[in-house]
């Protein structure tokens, strides 16, 4: 944990072990936080909060260079760390930092972004202007999968407004969210202004229920997601919940062939399918499938599964034993309601010492459709099902027919087909020949519909709006004395 600015060992009797997903072993506990040590955090983080919405937003801003500075300079540390517990391949933990950083380069614009608006001589010597404040105490509860991205996706946004943050990391990956804490710490933010807390069903209430905390935001399941959206909100704070995603990708028969099969490829099953936007729905329109599968299968085959102290390294395991049942289950079902299993990749060959990880190489599953249960859960793993569709009009359809919309895309060399796509398509990030379309920080990620629960969505201006609130001022120096006012009226500062 880390409360007041020292990373200090909790006094609970209760500890989760963590595991390493390309052994399975043991390699460090986690606490569940007493209240006791909760409502310490809550505290620093409030009584934080009354000095440092008062330090200089350009200072703020400042401390987020260095901060970011600091970052690149233990980037390898940090993936090392994200690699052991999550089990990323080394390139993929280093990425998901350089992702983080992007939204820091956006924090670090927050003078800007913090600029209000203002209107002369409304009325008779009258204006009004407005500008945005820091709404308190926020929280953050991150996902395993991402487990510094996604809390960069939170505090430095929060912070860098004026806010403090009490974050809670996932309880499966938790120790790189601490360490990149201490180099905030480090960077100058003061003692208090970001506190770390574990645990999990306890913890996740404790910040729906606290008076102090102003808004939570959400990264992960839906089961989760819902819970505490609804129960955030019913206690008056905002919540932001990106939760589950389908994300569906559209193969028109004059997609550029080489470039649409490795795109699909690093989409489906880079980071071990363990992303929200992982592209792992394919449908392919016309003859596009009969095209392009046997290729498909032979890049898929020739990935590399392996840890992350290979360099080699293409797919890592999945989180943990409970993820690789649920994929196996998936994979299971989708044989018996009819459909084919083009590569397999259940019990794949690892070397020495990996035996008793959780891996599961590559696997295509074609011959899917809307009823079998692959298709309705997300299998969150490195497992890629594909549909067919006679036209782009039923493709779409089936995109807009699923619950989901966090994100999708479409392959084509059609500059029609390419618009009528983004127009038509109900989800909230699209790409156009990208399999990712992950937003840049000055745009906000747009998951909607069943990916997303809430009002204002992470970074960009959105995400600035989310962390603060308006305030107007309606102000009257009358350069001589005027006549009295019927306060008794409807004011009409304009007439």
């Amino acid at each position: 944990m880390i409360i007041n600015g020292e990373r200090r060992i909790s006094k609970t009797d209760q500890w989760i072990d963590v595991t390493d997903p390309s052994t399975g072993q043991v390699i460090a506990r986690v606490p569940e936080s007493t209240p006791e040590e909760m409502e310490e955090a809550f505290q620093s983080s409030y009584e934080a909060f009354q000095s440092w919405k008062n330090v200089s937003v350009f200072k703020r801003a400042r401390i987020m260079a260095e901060y970011q500075r600091l970052l690149v300079r233990d980037t390898d540390k940090l993936a090392e760390s994200i690699s052991r517990e999550q089990g990323k391949t080394f390139n993929d933990a280093k990425g998901s930092i350089f992702r983080g950083q992007e939204v820091i380069e956006h924090a670090i614009a927050m003078p800007t972004l913090l600029q209000g608006e203002a209107l002369q001589q409304v009325g008779n010597e009258i204006d009004i202007k407005s500008y945005r404040e820091p709404l308190g105490v926020t929280a953050g509860i991150t996902p395993f999968n991402f487990p510094i991205m996604c809390g960069l996706w939170m505090f430095p946004i929060s912070i860098t407004a004026g806010n403090s943050m009490v974050i809670k990391p996932s309880e499966q990956d938790p120790t790189s969210m601490v360490d990149a804490i201490e180099l905030a710490l480090e960077a100058g933010i003061p003692p208090g202004v970001v506190n770390c807390i574990h645990g999990t069903h306890r913890a996740v209430n404790t910040i729906c229920d606290h008076p102090l905390v102003q808004s939570i935001s959400f990264v992960g399941g839906d089961n989760a997601g819902k819970h505490i959206f609804a129960r955030g909100t019913a206690n008056g704070k905002r919540v932001q919940s990106n939760m589950g995603a389908k994300n569906h990708g559209i193969i028109l028969p004059d997609c550029d062939f080489d470039s649409t099969v490795g795109a699909l490829v690093g989409s489906g099953f880079g980071a071990a399918g363990q992303r929200c936007m992982a592209l792992t729905t394919w449908v392919f329109v016309g003859d596009s499938y009969e095209r392009m599968v046997d290729h498909i299968v032979e890049k898929a085959r020739s990935l590399k599964v392996s840890d992350w102290k290979d360099p080699e390294a293409d797919v890592g395991p999945v989180i943990s034993r409970t993820s690789l049942d649920r994929i196996h289950r998936l994979i299971a079902s989708a044989e018996r309601q009819g459909a084919k299993i083009d590569l397999d990749g259940r019990n794949p060959t690892v070397r020495a010492g990996l035996e008793g990880g959780n891996w599961i190489a590559p696997t295509v599953v074609s011959g899917v459709t809307p009823d079998m249960d692959i298709y309705k859960e997300e299998v969150f793993g490195p497992v890629v099902i594909c549909m067919k569709a006679d036209s782009l009009d039923d493709a779409i359809q089936i995109i807009n027919r699923n619950p989901y919309g966090n994100g999708t895309a479409i392959f084509t060399r059609s500059g029609n087909a390419a618009r009528k796509f983004e127009y038509e398509v109900d989800a909230g990030n699209v790409g156009i020949n990208v399999p990712i379309p992950v937003p840049l920080p000055a745009f906000p990620f747009s998951g909607s519909r069943g990916s997303f629960r809430g009002d204002t969505h992470f970074y960009g201006k959105e995400g600035v709006k989310f962390f603060t609130k308006s305030k107007v001022i309606t102000s009257s120096w009358p350069s001589r004395a005027v006549e009295a006012v019927d306060h008794m009226k409807m004011p009409t500062f304009s007439k």
